[in-house]
């Protein structure tokens, strides 16, 4: 009964599609004009994703963290690794750069040698002051030779701060305005003036400088993005566009799939305008996957139409089929790619959770915009000639399905064991699977900027900051010389950690006071003894300018301060041992009921929210998974079916999973994706073969082996033709700079084609073989929805041609 409905349902569709043509598409042209209206409101993002909720314990953590000492992401450094800076000349011209850059008003502080301080003791009004290292314009080699060895030898504070001992690089750090940091004034000035800044520095001097810091890595590498979205775009419609006309060989279909397409590209940059999401490295994945997504229905719908054709020569017939027999299968398979991608949007990430509303609101516009502009478009043109209808006869494609119907009749065992074989191999390969906490690893290795950052490492052992906040629990607690003590022993241990930066704390400043106070002598770098701290600390006091030191390490109550080092690029396990290892030693050395110790920052937070999304990757995969079986049992009615359509939809999955491990690829943010995008689309070839199967069933009499070979031989020619460009369309991402993207289109597309063939060799393989189990009534119950109706080709043609009048 419902099944009658539905076909009744499409075939009123198709009548009032076809009759209300021209204002159906002022429809869509007054809709894709509002459209791109909404592109105006499209942001980039300017800000680190934070894949954790927002009411997670270790987001609210770094939150008060933040409100406490202030942005932490707010920081760039600049390098120089060349002896022929410590000449007159260049060194000076060093010093002009830092003052040129701190003069724009999107700099707070700039620390460099230009205006490097020294802390002095004055004698008589027993304060401490601040001195400049550098006084006047250095003229001569021996000047500078006199500054540097002072500033190497005498002031261990600035150590691995603005040089480094060893190899004598000299940095200058640069600090942002906190209000300007996570918004796109940022990127104007980084990209603007900064740049050129550095650029005629360069000119001038023929010296490398090396760039590095959040502010600056996240600018470009969001720029990268953005870059990369046409780039995208372009590439996935000129393989799209060559592989439709290599299988179609007609330029009109090739283009009328196009401008579908397009006008899909459109409406995705609408949507996002239109919700105000921003783009991220994520979303900016959708107007491609649109593409890549929309040529299928493109290509079920165009060779229907063709397929009618060539039957019986009637156009009104041909356009009323293709809407009301494949509109309806068209319809499903959107709906169950659209929903392994909704899936995510059950997840607590508003990263994922943004990414699945808008690709699964624009899958389904694609559908739309697929049904009605085909049948409408060709309803204006002439019948397709002979030489747009001889792909429907193409031998190498009838040898390809043949071989499959070969391999199915007499190789079934053979399929069974290379399955299993698969399984067992992947399971190996699934255990080896790794997961990624690293915010650069997805980052273009090419790319300058991530060069500068492997060279930060290196010279000064990080620039992914960890913070370490102690609450005293007292008020001005946090300058008790026990607790400075308990400090500096913390700070002894992260410098034992090779991943780790030395810690810069109050401790340092604390220490750099007691060398100040005994005339700088660099051997009493050290914290005061409790004889010493007394004087020494009221002379601290009396110092206006420490005072303003002091808040960048305490809050203004002085009971809480932050212990601040930088982390390597490392893997996750390791990123896990040191966190495991510093809180080893933070509980040790600050009891829980005296302290309250907790770890953040950037770097943590991110390898936080990648475990974090694992965890939501299995729930989103598992309810995709349990909603395309619902799906297929309210299809067919049969619990044997659906454990028979989801094998061949779940192997493939296994099979990728076990190649990551063996391949060592990671989990990650962007390869999360893979699993729930890649069973959402293959589903599709389950759906068509299957509904086929049914109908096939019921024509010929419940024949099993007779309904495999034709339904095989039926859909075999559309799934390879969809599976074929949903291959070389996801391809197209290898083409991207980000290794996660790259990774991401390489293993879905893998993924698709091992799917196609599990649904034309395994599936029918299945079936076969399990036809005692599978050939009764239970099967043979009319569905719910009729997919594939069975059409009546001996019905007069005069009454549907009487339906469109």
């Amino acid at each position: 009964m419902v099944a009658k409905l539905t076909q009744g349902f499409w075939a009123k569709t198709a009548r009032i599609i076809l009759r209300n043509r021209i204002l159906i598409l002022l429809l869509l042209a007054a809709v894709t004009i509002f459209m791109g209206l909404q592109w105006d409101k499209m942001q980039f993002s300017n800000s680190q994703a934070n894949l954790l909720p927002d009411q997670h314990p270790v987001n609210l953590e770094y939150l008060e963290f933040l409100r406490q000492f202030g942005e932490e992401g707010n920081v760039m450094v600049l390098a120089i690794k060349d002896s022929s800076l410590f000449t007159p000349e260049k060194f000076n011209r060093w010093n002009k750069l830092s003052k040129q850059i701190e003069a724009f008003p999107e700099i707070d502080f700039v620390l460099s040698t230009d205006n490097l301080q020294e802390l002095v003791k004055d004698t008589v009004e027993q304060t401490f002051v601040m001195q400049s290292l550098v006084k006047g314009t250095p003229e001569t080699k021996a000047e500078i030779d006199s500054i540097t060895n002072h500033l190497f030898n005498e002031l261990p504070f600035y150590e691995n701060l603005i040089y480094n001992k060893e190899t004598r690089t000299i940095r200058t750090v640069v600090y942002m305005d906190k209000d300007i940091v996570n918004t796109s004034v940022r990127k104007d000035f980084i990209l603007g003036d900064f740049t050129t800044l550095i650029n005629n520095f360069e000119k001038e001097t023929g010296m490398d400088v090396r760039v590095s810091g959040m502010p600056y890595i996240r600018t470009m590498n969001s720029q990268n993005i953005i870059d990369e979205i046409g780039k995208f775009i372009l590439a996935a419609l000129g393989v799209t566009s060559l592989i439709f006309f290599f299988f179609f060989r007609s330029v009109r279909a090739t283009v009328i799939s196009m401008l579908v397409v397009i006008i899909g590209v459109m409406w995705a940059f609408g949507i996002l305008g239109l919700l105000q999401y921003e783009i991220t490295v994520l979303t900016a994945l959708i107007p491609p996957l649109i593409i890549v997504i929309g040529i299928p229905n493109c290509i079920f719908l165009i060779n229907k139409y063709q397929q009618e054709v060539k039957k019986h020569g009637n156009q009104a017939l041909s356009l009323q089929r293709v809407i009301s027999k494949i509109g309806n299968a068209t319809l499903m398979t959107n709906v169950t790619t659209a929903s392994g991608f909704a899936t995510f949007i059950i997840t607590d990430s508003k990263l994922l959770k943004e990414f699945g509303i808008v690709a699964s609101i624009n899958i389904l516009g694609i559908f739309v915009l697929s049904l009605l502009i085909i049948p409408i478009i060709y309803s204006f043109m002439p019948l397709p000639k002979n030489k747009h209808l001889k792909h429907l006869n193409t031998k190498w494609i009838e040898t390809f399905v043949n071989w499959m119907v070969t391999i199915v009749r007499e190789r079934r065992i053979a399929v069974y064991i290379i399955s299993i074989l698969l399984l067992v191999t992947s399971i190996i390969g699934i255990y080896q699977i790794d997961i990624s906490g690293s915010p650069i690893e997805d980052m273009p290795k090419k790319a300058q900027f991530f060069k500068d950052i492997r060279f930060f490492e290196q010279e000064f052992d990080g620039i992914m900051p960890v913070e370490i906040v102690v609450d005293t629990k007292r008020p001005r607690g946090v300058l008790r010389p026990n607790n400075l003590k308990k400090m500096d022993e913390l700070g002894n241990h992260i410098i034992e950690i090779p991943e780790l930066s030395k810690p810069i704390s109050v401790v340092d400043l604390v220490k750099y006071s007691k060398q100040a106070f005994y005339n700088g002598i660099p051997k009493y770098y050290q914290l005061p003894t409790s004889q010493e701290n007394t004087f020494i600390m009221e002379v601290a006091r009396n110092s206006a300018n420490n005072g303003n030191l002091l808040n960048s390490f305490v809050d203004s109550t002085g009971q809480v301060a932050r212990i601040t080092t930088y982390m390597q690029d490392v893997d996750t396990e390791r990123m896990e041992e040191i966190e495991g290892t510093l809180q080893k030693h933070i509980d040790k050395i600050f009891p829980s009921d005296r302290y309250k110790v907790n770890m953040t920052g950037s770097a943590l937070l991110f390898l936080k929210g990648t475990k974090y999304l694992v965890k939501n990757l299995i729930l989103s995969l598992s309810l995709a998974i349990g909603l395309i079986a619902l799906f297929m049992a309210y299809l067919f009615r049969s619990f044997r079916m659906v454990v028979i359509s989801l094998i061949p939809n779940l192997l493939p999955l296994i099979v990728t999973a076990g190649v990551m491990g063996f391949a060592g690829v990671p989990i990650k943010p962007s390869t999360i994706l893979v699993f729930s995008i890649a069973f959402g689309i293959s589903v599709d070839d389950t759906i068509h073969f299957l509904a086929k199967y049914r109908q096939e069933l019921i024509a010929n009499q419940w024949k099993i082996k007779k309904s495999v070979y034709a339904a095989l031989r039926e859909t075999g020619v559309s799934m390879f033709y969809t599976s074929i460009v949903l291959f070389f369309g996801f391809s197209v991402f290898v083409i991207s700079s980000f290794g996660g993207t790259v990774a991401l289109g390489s293993l879905v597309s893998a993924t698709l084609l091992f799917a196609m063939l599990a649904n034309l060799i395994l599936l029918p393989s299945l079936l076969l073989s399990l036809e005692r189990s599978i050939a009764n009534k239970e099967v043979l119950k009319e569905p719910q929805i009729d997919i594939l109706p069975i059409e009546d080709l001996n019905a007069t043609q005069e009454e549907e041609k009487e339906d469109l009048k």
